[in-house]
């Protein structure tokens, strides 16, 4: 057996045995539901696309959320993260991310993931990671279901208050060869989910409590019946006079005649109660935001009929200007585009803007946070309903705008890097390490920094912001007219503007990215456009 020599001492001896290097991480584990089903339909096709899902997805979420992707074991992978919040947060991601990637494909043929995240202490080496804590998040991912996220409770008491998500809790599971049972939280992603699992479960509550009553109610009637006959024989035994029976009988004669008109009257005050139907009518008005006031009709026979404020917008009145830059591929080449008179939304749209549209029954949930922000957590597709829902109940072409009108109205006659100049200058933004603004959940309130020169707001940082564009790596081929670049159902879009978690680079008016079309992302927003006539 070969000795080592210790280089300090120039002695030789047997390996020293240093302590492993210990630390406390948030462990994501990561497995496909049904893998060995799918590689028996097509072996070569799931192979590639599941190494393209690690390569595309799951590695560059990793990385985005501040966490190391450890190691991927065909099937599945290990990731371990400093913050329990980006932990779950790219488990979110990755998750939603592929929603949109099956959309298109036969529900045989899906790749989904069960995605298991604990805080433990764990030994790290460069390629591996061991320790209880990897076990236990490996065995929540065990008994998740294909597309969701379990945590454990150690992770949950750390993010509970820090994502605008909901958790189901599932109590305390044993699992196999863990000596102590483990708090199970299933993890909701969108936020009016949390309400749908508690509005299900009331429902099974007061199903069990109608079946209850139903079954009192039904012994009570059983034994009513049944009790007259045993009084009737009790009755008659006692009797001893005959001359008696007519005494008994003779208040019970005159009994029923005083109380008659009041058992008449209850039942018209307790049907009258109900019968207006304006009580449907305050239930569904009762959500809106104070804004938007309640609908004055009972029951409006059309959405025109419920006054809603209208975003604040600017008239811009078009024109020539150089889109793009050299700083990036995507921003390549820079050209000469025309846009045409249009109007911009002042601000990205709010909380309470969007949740009068979700009032509506017309945009897909309601967004939390302070009424004056901007909403987040929207998907394309989410955007796309609210405009469509504006556009039809104010009877004007409200839209998205087009990437170039975007670029457009973000530079405000400028064309230096930044709307301001060349050099960044704090404090102009809403962006990571921007101002002296704290990074919270949610972007500060619309309207809360300096306006660019055209007069709007967070045209840089705050929020991601859609376009209507399909995502394209460069701008070779794009219309030089101002118009959107699209195509049918493209898997990507087109965001702008960076976001209060990013840095100043994603603030430049010519910076651009992409998203895929159905997924919600906790930094990403929206403002609207109108064509003028």
């Amino acid at each position: 057996m070969a000795q080592i020599r210790d280089i300090k001492s120039g002695r030789t001896g047997e390996p020293s045995r240093e302590p492993m290097p210990r630390r406390l991480a948030a462990i994501v584990a990561g497995d496909i539901s049904g893998y060995s089903r799918l590689m028996q339909i097509d072996e070569e096709g799931t192979h590639s696309r599941v190494k393209r899902i690690e390569r595309d997805l799951i590695d560059p979420s990793i990385r985005e959320h501040h966490g190391r992707l450890v190691k991927t074991t065909g099937d599945g992978f290990i990731a371990i993260f400093d913050s329990p919040v980006e932990a779950v947060r790219a488990s979110i991601v990755i998750q939603q991310n592929l929603v949109g990637r099956n959309a298109s494909l036969p529900k045989h043929h899906w790749i989904e993931y069960r995605i298991g995240v604990n805080l433990g202490d764990v030994i790290i080496e460069t390629d591996d990671v061991y320790g209880d804590g990897v076990n236990i998040a490996t065995r929540l991912e065990g008994i998740a279901h294909a597309g969701e996220v379990y945590i454990s409770g150690g992770i949950y008491e750390q993010i509970k208050h820090k994502l605008v998500c909901g958790y189901e809790s599932l109590g305390d599971r044993k699992v196999k060869n863990i000596t102590d049972p483990v708090r199970v939280y299933r993890v909701l992603p969108d936020p009016s989910a949390l309400h749908e699992v508690r509005n299900r479960r009331e429902r099974i509550l007061i199903l069990l409590l109608f079946l209850a009553i139903a079954t009192i109610a039904g012994g009570s009637l059983w034994y009513m019946l049944a009790q007259p006959r045993k009084a009737t024989d009790q009755a008659s035994a006692p009797v001893s006079s005959p001359a008696e029976a007519p005494k008994a009988r003779a208040p019970a004669a005159k009994q029923p005649v005083p109380p008659q008109p009041a058992p008449s009257a209850a039942p018209t005050q307790q049907q009258a109660a109900p019968r207006p139907e304006s009580s449907p009518a305050a239930k569904q008005a009762a959500p809106l935001p104070p804004a938007s006031p309640a609908a004055p009709e009972p029951q409006p026979s059309t959405q025109a009929a419920a006054p809603v404020r209208e975003p604040e917008m600017v008239s811009l009145r078009g024109g020539s200007f150089a889109m793009g830059s050299n700083e990036d591929a995507s921003e390549k080449p820079v050209r000469q585009v025309m846009v045409k008179p249009f109007a911009m939304g002042k601000f990205p749209v709010t909380v309470q803007e969007w949740n009068a549209c979700a009032a509506a029954k017309a945009c897909g949930f309601a967004a939390a946070g302070k009424d004056d922000a901007p909403v987040t957590n929207v998907s394309w597709s989410d955007a796309k309903q609210y405009v469509a829902w504006l556009a039809e109940i104010t009877r004007k072409p409200y839209r998205l705008p087009s990437e170039a009108e975007w670029e457009y109205a973000a530079r405000g006659g400028t064309q230096t890097r930044y709307w301001w100049g060349d050099q960044f200058q704090p404090g102009m933004v809403n962006c990571k390490n921007c101002s002296d603004i704290s990074a919270n959940e949610q972007p500060v309130k619309v309207g809360s920094l300096k306006p660019n020169p055209f007069g709007l707001f967070d045209m840089g940082g705050s929020v991601d912001q859609w376009v209507e564009d399909c995502w394209h790596r460069n701008y070779q081929g794009a219309p030089a007219d101002g118009s959107a670049w699209v195509e049918n159902a493209c898997a990507s879009h087109v965001i702008r503007s960076g976001s209060w978690r990013k840095d100043s680079d994603y603030a430049r008016p010519s910076n651009r990215g992409s998203y895929d079309t159905n997924v919600r992302y906790p930094t990403h927003g929206f403002r609207v456009a109108l064509s003028l006539k």
